[in-house]
This record gives structure tokens, sequence and C-alpha cells, in this order.
């Protein structure tokens, strides 16, 4: 089980859930506490920006990004939760739940995926640069692009309800 959150919910989160992984997405000087229940080769902080496209001074989502994170997913055994987190939970941590999930479930369908994610989350507004590199990556010929953009984007909010996505 995926479970997706905020910055502020992670403790709430983890301890609600009894996770082991912890998936970072942050800017370069947010800082983030490991829960302490959260060991430390189950913790991936990646840092970078919520962009799409380059901007002067930030860290746009990137392959390498993108890499780390389908190696860190693949090492995850299942047996307890991942948290997957951003800093609003509505952009980065929604396309990386969504990455994790097409990866570890090459056959399910990225249309069906999306409108569930967007079924849980209505402020689900996942990062294109992310569902780029990573449609890329898993060879799925533009489907998790053309998926997420036929969801549109979210509804406004200044952070993200936690949820949770089965894969």
């Amino acid at each position: 089980m995926i479970h997706v959150c905020s910055l502020s919910k992670i403790e709430e989160t983890v301890a609600k859930t009894g996770a082991e992984w912890l998936l970072s997405l942050l800017a370069a000087g947010t800082e983030v506490t490991r829960p302490a229940s959260i060991s430390r080769e189950n913790h991936l902080h990646l840092v970078m920006h919520d962009i799409a496209v380059a901007q002067e001074g930030m860290t746009m989502p990137g392959e390498e990004h993108v890499r780390n994170l389908l190696d860190f997913a693949r090492r995850w055994d299942r047996a307890r939760p991942l948290v997957v987190h951003c800093y609003a939970g509505i952009s980065r941590s929604t396309a990386s739940a969504y990455i994790i999930a097409a990866a570890l479930a090459p056959k399910r369908d990225e249309f069906e995926l999306a409108e569930t994610l967007r079924a849980l989350s209505p402020s689900a507004t996942p990062n294109p640069r992310l569902i780029s590199v990573a449609d890329t990556l898993l060879d799925r010929n533009g489907r998790m692009i053309e998926a997420i953009q036929a969801i549109g984007r979210g509804a406004d909010a200044f952070e993200g309800t936690p949820f949770e996505l089965r894969i």
C-alpha cells in the first residue's frame, strides 16, 4: 500500500499506517525529519522543485530522480506500507505514487490508474515532468502522459488530503 501525504502529515501518516518506508520529494532547504520507525536505508530523499520546465536557480525533476525513485520502489518489499510525500501532497508525491504503481504493476492500465488517483485525491495534480520522464523509462509510449492529462488539474488546495493507493 502506498500512502500519500504532505510534509506536515508525515508523523501522523507513518504512525497511523505502520509504514516502514518513506519517500520524500522536497526542494533544497526544506527540512524533513525521518520518523524514528523508518530506518535510514528505507528513506529516500529526492531534492527537486515542483516545476515542469527549467527555471534558473531551481532543480527540475530529471531522469536521475526518477531512476532513483524506481530503484527505491523496486527495493520496497511491500510487507509494510510506503509513505510518499512532498511539501503539499499534491504534485510531486501524487506523480511518484502513480509512477510506483505503474512500475510495480506493469500490466495495469495507465488510464484506470490515473482515474483511480483522481477519485482518491480530488486535488492531485501530478507533476508532468516526473510523469514524462517515467513514461519514457517505463516504455509506456506516452500512455502515462496522456492518462494524467486526461484527469486534468486537481481542485485548488493548499494541502492535499492524505490517501492510500493500492498497487
